[in-house]
């Protein structure tokens, strides 16, 4: 009997084979979590619907974009009319524009700042309002965090900013959300080599530099990535809520 037997969970953020929120998805249905998701746009579609669909035909795949409330609503519905009620949601979704990580945090504009709060950061709380009436049993609720919101890291510019948002969020959320039994969480993952990693500027380089300075002397592994995800999602952290977890190989223990 696995750690999420019984439990029911909805994942944003899958866009192919690579993503976080594979790996975590994967790690869930290991562990005996039915699931649902989600896909933003008709670009990843087809990559969402072979990937979900290696869980049964049943799966339940929906469109979703965080930007828009009334996608939000339908997507909760839809799934509160499938199983009736949620225990997990998985939040791996972050975007700003091209530019925005490319050049001088100094000249980010106003837009590009908005977007990446937006789709980054404000997207959490627009999703765990929509959940919560659905965790009738109480929940784990898990985003995805990056050691830029801590420290500078170069080219992250706003995106850095937006994931301190996220992470002051989760805190927030978990302590509005606590008293119905639902906890909030962030992993802060390694660099990994994903498609909203490649739109980093010096990622490669950036892959080395980890290896070379964490206590590990490696980059995280997704299925690490996943047992974290099934720990937070599992009775086993019952009484974790509000943290960020570094999942990076012990990286950020590190000064210099």
């Amino acid at each position: 009997m696995g750690l999420l037997t019984g439990k029911i969970g909805i994942v944003f953020g899958v866009a192919n084979k690579r993503s976080i929120a594979w790996a975590i998805a994967q790690a869930w249905s290991r562990e005996g979590a039915t699931l649902a998701f989600t896909y933003q746009g008709e670009r990843l579609k087809e990559n969402v619907e072979e990937l979900a669909g290696t869980f049964g035909p049943e799966t339940l795949i929906l469109p979703c974009d965080v930007t828009r409330d009334e996608d939000i609503a339908a997507v909760f519905a839809q799934a509160g009319a499938k199983f009736g009620r949620l225990d997990l949601l998985l939040h791996s979704v972050a975007f700003a524009p091209r530019e925005a990580l490319e050049g001088d945090f100094l000249n980010t504009s106003r837009d590009a700042f908005k977007v990446a709060h937006d789709v980054s950061a404000y997207s959490l709380i627009a999703l765990a309002r929509a959940a919560v009436p659905l965790m009738t049993n109480g929940g784990s609720i898990v985003a995805m965090s990056y050691y830029g919101a801590e420290k500078v890291i170069p080219h992250y510019n706003v995106m850095g900013v937006a994931k301190a948002a996220l992470e002051a969020s989760t805190r927030y959320l978990a302590y509005s959300v606590g008293p119905k039994k639902i906890r909030v969480n962030c992993i802060s993952a390694g660099p990994m080599n994903t498609l909203a990693a490649r739109g980093i500027a010096g990622f490669g380089d950036m892959l080395k530099h980890y290896e070379a300075h964490a206590p590990l002397k490696r980059n995280v592994l997704p299925d690490e990535l996943g047992a974290t995800g099934a720990f937070l999602a599992s009775d086993g952290a019952a009484a974790i809520t509000g943290q960020v977890l570094y999942v990076d190989a012990g990286y950020q223990i590190m000064g210099m």
